[in-house]
């Protein structure tokens, strides 16, 4: 690849964690960099494909956790490429599934920087992957739909109308607000006995999951103290699930001592 004057910046999605679900692309990216700016969410394993020269920069970008500012990186992106340097920006899963990828191209498009997407796999379909949960059945589902539960301020997700469409439903960012959703999806009619599956880090060594119901989740995800990042897949399509490959976490989470 040749770099002029100004450099090039690579948008790459680092998967779910596991290396081995890289894209030889994403590979080549990572090996030819002299900038990497790394969210949270991308392994260390990952990174270990990282030329060896490349300076890496840990921008953390985390539901429920203190983040960098978006526009801060956007101008750490740019400032970076303007200088000559080749730059990858790596972002768990994909980029442009709930990556904000989508902003960092019209940021990068405004300056006039040459870049290219190099697609990962997205959590929510390796969450429920590992899983043996296929998003799609013909006999359970024809679609799917993937939301996220981080609601910005002014908006809001119409639960309601999702339990309606009948799609499985994948859910990013969605345990802190569990409770809403819940409640929104039963209004819409869902029953409370839907099959839900949660997974957390998922394709990694502490990956955890959880199969419950649209009535128990709640209670189940605070028995079984899961955290972010973890994806919550909804749908009939969770009955899919090979019993003996989910392992309860009410089994063996650890209990809060009594008070």
């Amino acid at each position: 690849m040749k770099v002029g004057r100004a450099g090039k910046v690579w948008l790459v999605g680092a998967g779910p964690g596991d290396p081995e679900l890289l894209t030889l692309k994403a590979v080549r990216a990572l090996g030819q960099a002299q900038v990497i700016l790394a969210d949270d969410l991308a392994s260390d394993e990952v990174l270990a494909f990282a030329n060896p020269a490349a300076r890496i920069v840990h921008v953390g970008k985390r539901g429920g956790c203190q983040s960098t500012p978006q526009a801060f990186i956007e101008r750490l992106m740019v400032a970076e490429a303007l200088a000559g340097r080749v730059v990858v920006r790596l972002k768990g899963g994909d980029p442009f599934v709930f990556g904000r990828g989508g902003e960092e191209c019209e940021a990068l498009r405004a300056a006039g920087i040459d870049f290219e997407v190099v697609n990962g796999i997205t959590s929510g379909l390796a969450a429920a992957t590992a899983a043996g949960v296929p998003l799609t059945h013909r006999d359970a589902c024809h679609g799917v739909a993937f939301v996220t539960g981080h609601e910005r301020d002014g908006s809001r997700v119409d639960w309601a109308a999702l339990a309606r469409s009948r799609l499985t439903l994948v859910i990013y960012m969605g345990v802190a607000r569990a409770e809403s959703l819940r409640a929104g999806l039963l209004d819409g009619g869902m029953p409370a006995t839907m099959p839900a599956l949660v997974v957390q880090d998922a394709t990694r060594a502490g990956e955890r999951r959880l199969a419950t119901t649209l009535g128990s989740l709640v209670h189940d995800l605070r028995e079984a103290r899961i955290g972010s990042p973890a994806i919550l897949v909804i749908g009939e399509v969770c009955r899919e699930t090979n019993a003996n490959s989910i392992r309860p976490l009410l089994e063996s989470a650890p209990r809060a001592s009594a008070r």
